[in-house]
């Protein structure tokens, strides 16, 4: 066990750096390009004596700093584990948990839904707020399943199930404004369904990896696996959407 987390450490400050030279390069290569954040509250139209809604951007986003935020806050995580919280970190992979992961990912992957939804259309500060409080509510049922079930004899899949209905119910909103975007003609560019398709399948891929991890099937059975699988997915997932979104919008002209 002592080997198996040592060597663990040392996987999780490679992470760090593959983390922050990614958030430095997005820094460093990406363009300006930005996307408003509107508000439509209702204003008093004298004319017609009712309440109309009024449009109007409060401020704008750009979307190189908002990728490159997520893959330092992941960069951030990787490196306490590996040493000032170290010790913390391992005790609780003994245990059958990690909070830090959990933490980490209700910040990171949250802001990740934003930018995928703004990309599709989603600029009312209102459903961007409720977007992120939804998804990290759904990473938080993640911590809840492990905390949960430290005292159980039977694994109880209550705050899994939960967590998948607050989960789905992100991506059904930014389903509902990707499809419906533009007419017959004219629809969001190629890179955007790529993105929407390859993120949720990741994201699917993490509650499957703690479903593996509680029916301990195969390698699994090792607590240590599993947690290895989530770091890996994590840098995957991260390392997609930055790359692609570069790719789509960021590259310099």
């Amino acid at each position: 066990m002592e080997k198996k987390l040592q060597g663990l450490r040392k996987f999780n400050l490679f992470m760090a750096l593959l983390h922050f030279g990614q958030g430095v390069a997005m820094l460093w290569l990406s363009s300006s390009f930005k996307l408003p954040v509107m508000s439509s509250y209702l204003k008093f139209d004298v004319a017609t004596r009712t309440l109309q809604p009024n449009p109007s951007t409060l401020f704008s986003l750009k979307i190189g700093p908002m990728i490159a935020i997520f893959l330092f806050l992941s960069a951030l995580a990787h490196l306490l584990i590996s040493t000032v919280f170290n010790d913390w970190y391992n005790k609780n992979l003994a245990r059958g948990i990690n909070f830090a992961r959990w933490i980490e990912y209700s910040f990171s992957s949250s802001i990740m839904i934003i930018v995928i939804a703004m990309l599709v259309g989603v600029y009312d500060i209102g459903a961007l707020i409720l977007l992120f409080v939804l998804n990290a509510t759904m990473i938080l049922f993640g911590w809840m399943m492990e905390l949960h079930n430290q005292s159980t004899s039977k694994t109880n899949w209550t705050s899994f199930i939960f967590g998948c209905i607050a989960g789905l119910a992100t991506w059904v909103v930014i389903a509902l404004y990707l499809f419906g975007s533009g007419d017959s003609a004219h629809h969001a560019p190629n890179f955007v369904y790529w993105i929407y398709f390859s993120i949720f399948i990741f994201f699917n891929c993490f509650a499957i990896n703690q479903v593996l991890q509680y029916k301990k099937v195969g390698s699994w059975k090792d607590y240590l696996y599993g947690e290895r699988a989530y770091i890996i997915l994590s840098l995957i997932a991260k390392s997609l959407l930055a790359w692609q979104v570069f790719a789509g919008t960021l590259r310099p002209m």
